[in-house]
């Protein structure tokens, strides 16, 4: 039961702390631009402009950095398992396995996020 405890408290920690960053609250850079364009006479309109591209590549990116994360804990869980192997065979090879998957996972995702990058590029421009 204590185990159970431990594991549970341990998943929360690691969501806080790596879902607490996204949510600071500070100041979009684009405000004091478009302050600096207005003050200089120039007009500014609040009007944002979707295009396909530029939506489907910030979902492809929203979605990248979730396999990103799920990388980190994926290379933790291996390492952490790795130490607690204590010496068995078995263990320490399927924290190897472990950690090994992540990275060709890791591989996979760079290798579409470029692929998706540069067929997105070549559709914008």
């Amino acid at each position: 039961m204590t185990k159970t405890i431990k594991t549970f408290f341990t998943l929360i920690f690691l969501v806080v702390v790596l879902i607490i960053p996204y949510f600071v609250f500070a100041q979009a850079p684009l405000d004091a631009l478009k302050k600096a364009a207005t003050d200089s006479g120039y007009e500014v309109t609040d009007k944002e402009q979707f295009d396909l591209p530029t939506y489907i590549g910030g979902i492809i990116s929203i979605f990248m950095g979730l396999l990103g994360m799920i990388f980190i804990v994926l290379m933790i869980y291996g390492g952490f398992n790795w130490m607690r192997a204590a010496g068995d065979e078995s263990k320490v090879k399927l924290a190897i396995d472990t950690i090994r998957r992540a990275v060709i996972g890791l591989l996979i995702v760079v290798g579409s996020y470029a692929i998706g990058s540069f067929i997105l590029f070549k559709l914008m421009y």
